[in-house]
Parts: C-alpha cells; structure tokens; sequence
C-alpha cells in the first residue's frame, strides 16, 4: 500500500471511529450514583433531609479561633468525625473585598500540612489543590479594610462591609451557617441545610481474617467503618477504566440557598432553559444534577443537566429588583442539585417580594472549598464583579465579529481559493474561512497536506488580497512519531501530561497514538509560543489564526472520552484536580503565541476553543460543541448562547446549519437569521455533511442568507460598540428579558429573544419548521418599531405582540430611546468597510428622547488602550440632537495616531428618526460642528397606515469623531 493509500486508509478508519463515537449518549457519561462522591454526598443530603427535625451538622466553629482584622476573618472549624468525638480541623477564612463580594474558603489541616500518606507509592501533591485562583482570578481582591464587627458573642459573629455599609454576613458558629444579608434582609446562606461535607483524610484499613492477638485499634476502626460504602473510597471503575485514588476520598459539598429566588441562572455549559431547572424529579424537572466535567461529548442530547464541553460555575439568583450569585471556584468534576421551596413567612428572609426559595447543593471532587459571594443588588453589578474577578472579555478583532465560512473539510488550497471567489462572485459578504484537519500532514500539527496545501502562502496572499483571515486548527494532542519534530521536541524536552505511572501518557485521538501537551508547565508554554512564529510554521502569514479544539481534552480510548483522573500533570498535581480548568491552560498559551509571532508585532490574537471555565473569556470565543441540523437544536442554541453571555464569556456562538446532518433550505435560512444575532457567527459542517456554501442553495435562499449576512455586516458598528461594553464591565452583548429588564417578572423565563447589547434591537428569531410569525414578549412601557417598515407596534408591558416572519424576515423590533449606528454600503468584509461612513438610526421615545453610542478602533491592534479610539455619545432632545464625546475627552487630549488621523475622512452620512415630531417637518436643519454651521437636507414621511412618522437628514458631513449639533430652532 502506497503512502497516500496508507493515509487514506487511516483517515477513513478515524472518520469511522468518529461516527461510531457520534452515537454517543447519556449512557456513556456518568450519572450521579455512577460517580462515588456525588453518590455519597446525595445520600449525605438525603439523610439530612430525612432526618431534619434532628439532623445536626457536624461542622462547628471553635470561638476561641476565631479572629478579625482588616477585612478578613480566620477560623478553625472542627467536625466531629465519631461517636467518640474526634474531630478534624478544617481552616476557615471569610475575606470581604472593596468589590463588595465577599470570598469564603476552607481548607483540611491535616492535608494543608502534607501530614498524610499516599497510596501506590504515588508522587503526587499531599494537599487539596490551591492554584485554581493563580489561573482565573485576574483582579477584585482587594479586602475592604473598612469592614468591621457589629456583633459578637460565643455563638455568632456578624461582619458589616460594603461600600455604603448595607452588606452583612452573619456567622453562626454551632454548627457553622453563614448567613450574607443586604440592607437587613437575608439572600444567600451557606449550610442552612446541613448539607456541608468535607471528606477528610484517613488511612485505608484493609478488611483482614482477624490474626489472634489483633491489636484493639484496628478492630475498632473497622467497627466505627462497618456501615459506611468505601468502595469508591480508594478506586473506581466506569466503563472499563479504572480510577485509581491515591489520596482516597476528598470530597467537599455544600448547600447555598437563594432566599426568596425563584429564579436561578448560569453554570453553563447545558442544554435547555435559560432559568435552571429542578433536579430531584418532578413534572418538569430533572432526575440528575447539572454536572460540571468538560467532556467531549458530540450529537449532545437536548434539554438535559448533562456535562458538555466547558464550565462555569458562576450562578445567579434573580427576582423582582433583585439579584445575587455564587462563584465556587473549584476545577474538579463537580455537580449541582437544584430544588425549590415555599419561603418561610419571615421578613429578614423574604424581602419584599419573595415567596420561593431556591436551595442548591454543590458537590466537587477534590481541591478547597472556594466560594464567592455577590449581592448585587443588579444583573449589571453582579457581570461587573464577577469580570473584575475573572477578567473581561477579550477585545476581537474586527474581523473576528463578521461571518465565519468553515467546514470539515476544505479539501485543498485551490477549494479555498475557489470558495473564496466564489462567495465575492455571489456578493456575498465574508471575513474568514477555517481549515479543519485535514490541511495537516498526517495530522501533524504544524503542518500542511503536501498533496492538498503546496501552496498555503499563496492561499494566504489570495485572502490578504480580498481583505480576508484564515483559521487553522491547532490540538492539543502530539501524534507521537519520532522524526516528527513537534513530538521530539515535546519528548526532548519533558513537556508532556504523565500517567499515573510516572511515565508520559499515551492516548488516542485523530493522529492516532498520541501524547498531550502539559499547559499548566511554563516551560511548555515558553515553547508553545515558539511553533507560531512565522519563520517556524511555514505557511501562516499576518492573517493566520487559531482554532484551538478537543482540549477537554478528548482522548477517543479514555473514560468518558477524556483523560484518566489519575494522571500527573505539571506541579504533580492529579488531572482530577485541575480537568476542568485544562481547556484554559490550553486556550492561553495560544493566545500568547499569537501575540509573539514575530518582534515588534502586537496584535489581537484571535483563538476560538471548545472547552473553557471562567476566565476563558479573557481569551477569544467559544462555540456550542457538535451540534444536529435539526431545528431542536436551532431552537435550543438561543438559550446556550444568551446563558453564556450572563455567564461572562458572551463571546459565543453555535454552528450555523448545525455540524452533523444535512438541513433543509428552510432550516438553512432560519438558522442564518439567528446566527446573524450570535456575537460569534460561524457556518460549520461535518465531513459527511452535504457542501452548504450559501451560494449553493439556489435561489430565493441563497439570497436569504446573504440578506442576513448583510443585515450583520451593516450593524456590525453596533455589535463592535456591544464588544467595548462587554470588554469594559462584563455587559452581555446579547441580553436576556431579566438582564435588561429585572423589574418585568413576567419576563424572567424568557430565552427566545434577546436585545443586540444597549441599541435597543429586540429579536425572535424563528426556530420551528413551517412557521411564518412568532409571540415576542414586550417587557416595557416603551413604544416599539417594526426594524424594516418602521411601523409603530400596538404592544402592552407584560404581553406578547405577534409579527409576520415569511421566510425572508426576520422578527426584529426596535424599542423607542435609543440610537445605534450601522453602514450601509454592502462590502465583502469588515476590513473593506473600515473607512465607511456611517448611518444613524433613532428610535424616539414616548417622552420624545433617545440616546446611544458608538465605539471604534482600528480593530487590530493594542493601540486603543493608548486612547486611540472614538467613542461617541448620540442624544436627541425635543431641542435637536447632538453627538459628544462619551467620556469627556477634548479632541486635543490624545495625539491622533495613523488609524484616528484616517478617521478624520470618515463621516455621518445621515440620520434616520423613526418616531420624529412634527419638529422635524421642514426642508432643512442647522448643523454646527467644529466652529461652522452649515444647512443640512431632511427628507420628512408623515405618520400613515400604522407606519410611524420617520425623518431622514442627510448628507451630515460631521467627521464621526467630532462634536456636532442639530438645533431645532
């Protein structure tokens, strides 16, 4: 068999693995009494709850321990591990940060001192894994020294903090339950149930014939055991595979009730409702937790708590006026129980307006307990914390935010180049095009297919040329392949996971046998950044970027499609310690690569990933994983993507036309029109899949597409000014009803629609097959106008107003008090539209105002956080309108650099008023900008047949970075 044969050969085995391993489903994955911590700590749970009336949990404060000073308090828990009353010590610190969170944390003493003994003779770290921080947390740690004691006695302490002082925790010693209030009232407690469970370290006793002469000690702890389940103490099988633990069990859990909350959202990555659901069964409701343990788990299953490709355990409790949240920062495999309850008639506990109690339990593996406290009182503030925590969202690229045109495969260079063509010959509108495996050689990363790819630098230079990127995708795993330099290199110079054996971990994937990089080592991240260089990986040039997948990490032979617990990774701690936090590392060291391709070269890197936690968002996009072409799984891509917005990584997305099966034109069309409102905006495929370049479709869809890749590219000004919002204080750029509206009850549960970041664009798109007009919900008073016929809607606060939607229209109103900016001259990419001049759209108010704004840059480098950037400020009075800078800024403060000088030539061409007064009825208005006045044309539509009276002024001619007034005199 020839070499080409051989490759072939191996290709179709793996595509024929791939499709076997697409059939995966729940049974594959494991439920909560198949994985032995969740077990133990439910039934922990369960007893507690049988048992309530006397259940007393053993985890009690000494107050002897206990200390205060400048915002952080210490503590030594003991629990009582027997009847005997021996007990463990179990440190506690509460910190209250300036932010206003506040951070609780407990650690085991025993392990904390490394006083303990592994199993195996294993060389891993003693202690419950502490670095999940040094990898997630970027900023808001600062303690409130301002905090102080209100109250103490031998049972309790209470802590008030808080910038205004209205923040409390009140902590109960016996047993431990830690209560957070805001302004008096209660929100959020911690083992309120008694659910807390920190497994502490023990030795194994192995089960003997008793010798004669036994000594007493051992039949004694055998006795105090008998009745507990240890046979998934020390090892556990699933599917085979065998977990060993050489630490035995580590577990810790508690229960975090949100009182007075219906309403919980976040802890992405799921399926199904934006507003979780219950999990201990029920009409409605799930059987199992919500599980955190990113997995690779293709044709994911619909509306289910099932573990997918990402975490993150950040969660928010919502009602009327109110919100609050958890981050518990743990990077184990963890699971969340959620049930709801009648509140108990108690003011401190209620509020005003609560009547139901969400009570959740949270169970993780191993490492600390770590969690953060946010009260909010808004959604706004609760984004905002969690991202000076966490870090913001990356700024993109501009091109990052247009259309994506990628499937698995593109088969060589001149595929590529002919798509490309072909695209601009259909005038259809595109920023990049992707490149799947099989551009590799061999599936060596690093490499191009010398049959396929002989020419990737002319391939390049052909996109260069029409203002367009490339992606590549770039794995985690090495085929292991002496000669391969990348593999020798990884073996040279020990960069690589272990398994438990000390040895270098093998697995497979798509090159076959294979090796993982180790992320969490500096050293391989040192030489991470070297294979990106354009000198080294021939072929890339300055529009060449990254798609980093499969880095849960999916192994196709590992448990549970992923990496065994028990291997080692860099600072010998377990992979079971750090699994969820593996996509991050991996994620970040391309996002340094990218940033040190060449000297002298600073640019915003662009690197998509699958799997990802908090703090993900710092570095590019993620998608939704291996979705159906189905339009269930059309339907069920709105609440991912709103969830991961709320969730802090709003730069998100899901595979437009869905990644395995072929859909239909109808299914194609509707999918387009949604993907135009996912802030990350990709058409991928399957290798299998039928070729759906949209110029394939034939008309009228293919015109369909492009009329909705159009309507993406000429708000593209709006979507780059949602990106600064999200980059600045953690704003969902697409926006749930609760989000923006946390007042309007009826809208908390809605995740069907969303508003485009603060332009006031209110979209449903059409997600079931044959339908022709959808219920949108109205969440306010505020008028509210068709998009494209600028008709006054007849719409009520709470109700839904139906709209038309024929297959080439899109259901998208625009809510009164607000100005965005769009271009509107149809151009192939982003880049081609970047010296465009502008449109302005206004929606007047019922008080006959609005407001909005607008944002740029360059899109490409650093250089906006050295003030090179416009950012406007747009206001229409019943007085006229004018423009100013948003942050105050005088023209004069920065020295314009090449791209702000540019801007200078770049215009408001007009102004659009939808809603405009009979003010606006005249031939022409006044215009003064920059020291001159000037008259200025208006074009005036009376009010007629339900179309609202629109206004169009125009040519302005005011450079779009300067001050400008329209007076109505």
């Amino acid at each position: 068999m020839g070499l080409r044969a051989a490759r072939s050969a191996w290709t179709g085995l793996l595509v024929v693995l791939a499709l076997l391993m697409s059939s995966v489903k729940e049974h594959d994955f494991k439920k909560c009494d198949q994985s032995g911590f969740c077990k133990r700590n439910r039934a922990y749970a369960d007893t507690a709850t049988a048992e309530s009336s006397r259940w007393q949990s053993p985890y009690n404060v000494q107050p002897a321990s206990v200390s205060f000073k400048d915002g952080q308090l210490h503590a030594v828990i003991k629990k009582t591990i027997n009847n005997n009353g021996d007990t463990v010590n179990l440190p506690i610190t509460v910190s209250f940060l300036q932010s206003g969170n506040a951070r609780v944390t407990v650690d085991e003493e025993r392990r904390q001192k490394q006083d303990i003994e592994l199993r195996h003779d294993s060389k891993i770290r003693k202690e419950r894994y502490n670095e999940a921080g040094d990898w997630v947390l970027v900023g808001g740690l600062e303690l409130d020294k301002n905090a102080k004691i209100s109250h103490q006695d031998d049972t309790q302490i209470n802590i008030q903090y808080g910038k205004d002082g209205n923040l409390e925790a009140a902590i109960k010693y016996s047993p431990l339950v830690i209560d957070f209030r805001r302004a008096g009232a209660s929100h959020v407690r911690f083992n309120d149930r008694g659910f807390l469970n920190m497994e502490h370290w023990r030795p194994k006793i192995e089960k003997i014939e008793k010798p004669e002469g036994e000594v007493e000690g051992q039949e004694a702890a055998l006795e105090e055991r008998s009745a507990e389940d240890e046979s998934t103490w020390w090892e556990e099988t699933f599917g085979g595979n065998t977990d060993s633990k050489p630490r035995g069990p580590e577990s810790l859990a508690l229960d975090i009730s949100f009182l007075g909350y219906e309403h919980v959202f976040g802890i992405p990555e799921h399926t199904g409702s934006l507003s979780l659901k219950q999990t201990r069964g029920g009409n409605g409701n799930h059987d199992e937790p919500y599980r955190m343990y990113n997995s690779d788990v293709f044709e994911y299953i619909l509306d289910s708590p099932m573990t997918l490709y990402g975490s993150i355990p950040f969660m928010q409790a919502h009602r009327k006026d109110s919100t609050v949240g958890v981050f518990w920062l743990n990077a184990a495999e963890t699971w969340v129980d959620i049930v709801k309850s009648k509140a108990a008639s108690n003011p401190l506990t209620l509020g005003k307006t609560g009547k139901i109690n969400t009570e959740t339990h949270w169970i993780s593996e191993s490492g600390l307990l770590d969690v953060f406290v946010f009260l909010g009182p808004t959604p706004q503030d609760l984004t905002r914390t969690y991202g000076e925590l966490t870090g913001y969202s990356a700024m993109p690229q501009e091109f990052a935010v247009g259309y994506h045109q990628c499937r698995w495969n593109y088969i060589s260079d001149d595929d590529v180049k002919d798509v490309d063509r072909k695209m601009d010959k259909f005038k259809i509108p595109y920023d990049v095009i992707w490149l799947d495996i099989e551009y590799l050689d061999d599936r060596k990363y690093f490499t191009w297919d010398p049959h396929s790819f002989t020419d990737p630098t002319g391939m390049g230079k052909q996109l260069e040329d029409h203002s367009r990127q490339l992606v590549v995708i770039i794995d985690p795993h090495i085929k292991k392949l002496e000669g391969y330099p990348i593999y020798d290199q990884l073996s040279s110079q020990d960069l690589a996971v272990y398994d438990k054996e000390g040895k270098v971990y093998e697995g497979w994937c798509w090159p076959g046998s294979s090796n993982w990089i180790d992320c969490f080592n500096p050293k391989a991240i040192e030489w991470w950044k070297s294979l990106y260089k354009y000198d080294n990986f021939k072929g890339t040039l300055e529009n060449t970027f990254i798609w980093n997948d499969m880095n849960e990490p999916s192994v196709f032979n590992g448990p549970e499609t992923t990496m065994p617990k028990d291997n080692i990774h860099f600072g010998q701690w377990e992979h079971r310690d750090v699994h969820n936090i593996n996509g991050l590392t991996f994620h970040n060291a391309t996002f340094q690569a990218l940033k040190t391709r060449k000297k002298g070269e600073l640019r915003r890197p662009f690197v998509l990933t699958r799997s990802f936690y908090s703090g993900s968002q710092r570095l590019g996009a993620m998608w939704t994983g291996d979705n159906q072409a189905t339009w269930e799984h059309l339907a069920a891509s709105i609440p991912m993507v709103l969830n991961q917005g709320i969730s802090g990584f709003p730069f998100a997305g899901a595979d437009v036309g869905g990644f395995f099966g072929n859909p239909s034109k109808d299914l194609m069309a509707r999918w387009y029109q949604a993907g135009a409102f996912y802030p990350f905006f990709r058409g991928h495929a399957h290798i299998d899949s039928r070729r759906r370049e949209p110029y394939l479709l034939g008309e009228p869809y293919t015109g369909i597409l492009t009329q909705a890749l159009r309507l993406r590219y000429a708000l593209l000004p709006s979507w780059y000014t949602a990106f600064f919002h999200a980059n600045r204080d953690g704003s969902p750029i697409v926006r749930p009803m609760y989000w923006t509206h946390p007042s309007e009850e009826s809208g908390f549960a809605v995740d069907d629609q969303l508003f485009v970041g603060s332009t006031g664009i209110l979209v449903k798109p059409i997600v079931e097959e044959n339908r022709f007009s959808t219920d949108i919900f109205i969440p306010d008073n505020e008028v509210y106008y068709d998009y494209t016929t600028y008709n006054k809607l007849s719409t009520q606060q709470g109700k839904r107003i139906t709209v038309a939607a024929a297959i080439d229209q899109i259901p998208m109103l625009m809510r009164g008090g607000h100005v965005f900016a769009r271009r509107d001259i149809p151009r192939r990419s982003s880049k081609a539209m970047r010296f465009d001049d502008y449109t302005l759209v206004v929606t007047v108010s019922k008080t006959g105002a609005a407001e909005g704004e607008l944002y740029a840059d360059d899109g490409d480098s650093f250089e906006h956080e050295k003030g090179q950037y416009i950012y406007r400020r747009f206001s229409l009075t019943m007085d006229g309108m004018t423009s100013t800078d948003a942050e105050g800024r005088n023209a004069k403060s920065v020295k314009a650099g090449e791209w702000l000088k540019a801007q200078s030539q770049v215009h408001v061409d007009k102004i659009i008023i939808v809603g405009a007064s009979a003010a606006w009825n005249r031939k022409e208005v006044e215009i003064e900008s920059e020291g001159k006045t000037r008259s200025v044309q208006v074009d005036y539509h009376a009010e007629s047949s339900g179309q609202a009276a629109f206004a169009v002024v125009g040519r302005v001619g005011a450079k779009i970075g300067s001050d400008w007034k329209i007076t109505l005199a």
